[in-house]
């Protein structure tokens, strides 16, 4: 274990930032959040993403490929193999990016590590077959810094993911990494200095509720007691998102060094970090991220020769969704049923083993370092007036740039959608987006110039929540999506209160009899009587926003509902005991292929002869229109 000063510290922080100095020359994604790095001839750099998508797809083959390449060429001397976090552009996946010529190589396989290495490494020439292919025009683009998904994106608590080694704290420090802890350790900052530079940037929490953070911090300082916590909530358990997921596998010293100052703000020693058990390449990283902390002397006794002391565990949830609220978190780390109590007290008050406890979730804690070292007016000129900063969004669904991206505050949907995200797929028209996972609601067309944050958001009818975005096409049911979204929160919900437990079980209990075709006009009243009754009644935020997805499509689709009621059809064809399913006799070719595969033998004919599907053995079940070759098969 070496024991760090602060002047260690900055002695390593000036030796390793050579090593980036080709990095930051090329960057393009930061916003300008860099250091001033010193002069020197590094070699070569080859970085791979190392995110849980790109690793799905077997970027850690790429690297071993490349290594094993680079070895056969004989230039190790010249070049090496960085695996980093999250690039963000999860739809191009696996990315490997060439520095210093920013060269952005997408969906590369291992099979292409040879090619890159002989042909762009050791000959100088660019694969152009795997370079990105602009949609708008059809050329190739090398560099990043001119592709569309990355031009209006500020990354602030992205802004070391793709670009560093997340398993080498040197390489955190020299992206000015601990600096902020430093500052406040060395005397420099008191700790009523860092609560207000909080307060003052007006960061607001990015886990859903949007309380403002610093203030939160001060009414923990403010509590007397021998011992106070710091909790981490990485507890991330939206459909479809993963932003806290992927600032955890690229940067997880922010999250230490952001926790440690908070518990020096607040006069904490320990730091707990609730995450749950299925991210192993998020609790992977954590753990060599805090033991090469405390190697370093940055945890545990005595930080930097301060006489400050601060812990760090890492606690495992089992994956309920209704533990991502704080005070069900809490109980869960107690070793108690993960479920939600009244509040107050709140956990500043009462929390962790009934100590005074400071609960922030990853996204929020990863802009503390830069608010600290680029001061709060600097944090607060970006975004709108009630929403500063930026905010890291999960995009997914029917967009043809799905990935992680980082927009300042009041950045429109239109433009999340349409430039970052390329617009919707295979040219298909825009229906709706779900803001704020199974807490939020559907937006439509009407919606798109709403600027994001979490005033406009709400007032549209959704939320910001942790940052969910799935975008839905034209054939899209959004009766089947509110289904899908109340569906998940009913099987998450703790049962605790009755509005939550049973009342959203009658919901869903309507919401199947309509897209069976069984509902009625009545049910549609009673849908939103009912949904609105368990948001004010609901005990915990799970409850009391998990009607909202009802409630939105409800506002913004009516007409999808009645038709499902009166005409029991589904407009999108999507509601499979509303669909009639039948066989075109020109195009069918009598080759017995639906036939062989209907698991009802509902389907008859001879072959080479038309086929007719017997409509009251018929099932719905789709097998003949998956199996059919030729188009034949018509929905109805």
């Amino acid at each position: 274990m070496t024991k760090f000063t602060i002047s260690d510290l900055e002695k390593l922080r000036v030796s390793a930032a050579a090593n980036l100095t080709l990095r930051e020359s090329s960057n393009t994604l930061t916003s300008g959040i860099c250091c001033s790095l010193s002069t020197g001839t590094p070699k070569m750099q080859i970085l791979v993403c190392g995110g849980t998508g790109c690793k799905a797809s077997a970027s850690h083959t790429i690297a071993d490929n490349l290594k094993s390449a680079i070895e056969r060429e004989n230039a190790g001397d010249r070049v090496e193999v960085i695996t980093t976090g999250c690039f963000g552009f999860c739809e191009k996946g696996p990315v490997v990016k060439i520095i210093p010529d920013n060269t952005f190589y997408v969906h590369v396989k291992p099979e292409d590590a040879d090619e890159i290495v002989k042909k762009h490494i050791i000959g100088g020439e660019r694969v152009s077959r795997l370079l990105y292919t602009d949609p708008k025009d059809g050329h190739a683009v090398s560099d990043s810094k001119h592709i569309d998904f990355y031009r209006k994106q500020v990354r602030i608590a992205l802004r070391n993911c793709g670009f560093i080694d997340p398993e080498n704290i040197d390489e955190y420090i020299a992206r000015d990494g601990y600096r902020a802890l430093a500052e406040a350790l060395s005397g420099k900052r008191s700790r009523q200095d860092v609560i207000d530079e909080i307060k003052k940037s007006g960061l607001r929490g990015r886990g859903g509720g949007g309380f403002p953070t610093g203030l939160k911090w001060e009414l923990t300082a403010k509590e007397k007691s021998d011992i106070k916590y710091v909790v981490c909530n990485a507890d991330e358990g939206d459909p479809g998102a993963f932003m806290d997921r992927s600032i955890m596998e690229g940067d997880p010293n922010s999250i230490i060094e952001a926790m440690t100052i908070c518990g020096y703000a607040i006069g904490a020693s320990k730091g707990l970090v609730y995450i749950r058990a299925e991210y192993p390449l998020a609790i992977h990283r954590l753990r060599v991220a805090i033991s090469q902390a405390e190697n370093y002397g940055l945890l545990g006794k005595d930080i930097l020769g301060s006489g400050f002391d601060f812990d760090i565990e890492i606690r495992y949830g089992a994956g309920a969704f209704v533990c991502g609220e704080e005070t069900a978190l809490i109980h869960s780390m107690e070793g108690k049923r993960g479920e939600p109590t009244l509040k107050p007290p709140f956990p500043a008050q009462s929390g962790y083993k009934g100590k005074p406890t400071n609960v922030n979730n990853v996204e929020t804690l990863a802009n503390v370092p830069v608010i600290l070292q680029r001061g709060a007016e600097w944090f607060a000129s970006i975004g709108t007036e009630k929403s500063k900063g930026t905010k890291v969004f999960a995009l997914a669904g029917k967009i043809n740039n799905v990935g992680l991206i980082e927009v300042p505050m009041g950045t429109t949907l239109r433009e999340v959608i349409y430039e970052i995200g390329g617009g919707i797929k295979n040219g298909k028209k825009f229906k709706a987006v779900q803001t704020g996972g199974p807490s939020g609601g559907c937006l439509t067309e009407k919606h798109l110039d709403t600027p994001i944050d979490f005033d406009n958001l709400v007032a549209a009818g959704s939320m910001m929540g942790s940052g969910g975005m799935i975008v839905m096409d034209e054939d899209d049911c959004m009766v089947s999506v509110a289904r899908f979204y109340l569906d998940f929160t009913v099987e998450e919900s703790c049962g605790k209160c009755v509005p939550c437990r049973i009342g959203n079980k009658r919901l869903l209990e309507i919401l199947n009899k309509i897209t069976e075709g069984k509902g009625t006009m009545d049910d549609l009243k009673m849908l939103e009587t009912l949904g609105r009754t368990i948001k004010d009644t609901a005990l915990c935020g799970l409850g009391q926003t998990s009607p909202n997805p009802v409630l939105s499509t409800l506002e913004n689709f009516y007409d999808e509902y009645v038709a499902h009621v009166k005409k029991k059809e589904c407009p999108a064809k999507q509601c499979k005991a509303l669909l009639t399913y039948a066989i075109n006799p020109v195009k069918c070719m009598g080759c017995n292929l639906c036939a062989k595969h209907c698991p009802a033998e509902a389907i008859v004919g001879t072959t080479r002869k038309p086929h007719v599907i017997i409509q009251e053995k018929c099932i719905r079940c789709g097998m003949c229109l998956s199996r059919c070759k030729f188009n034949a098969i018509v929905v109805c």
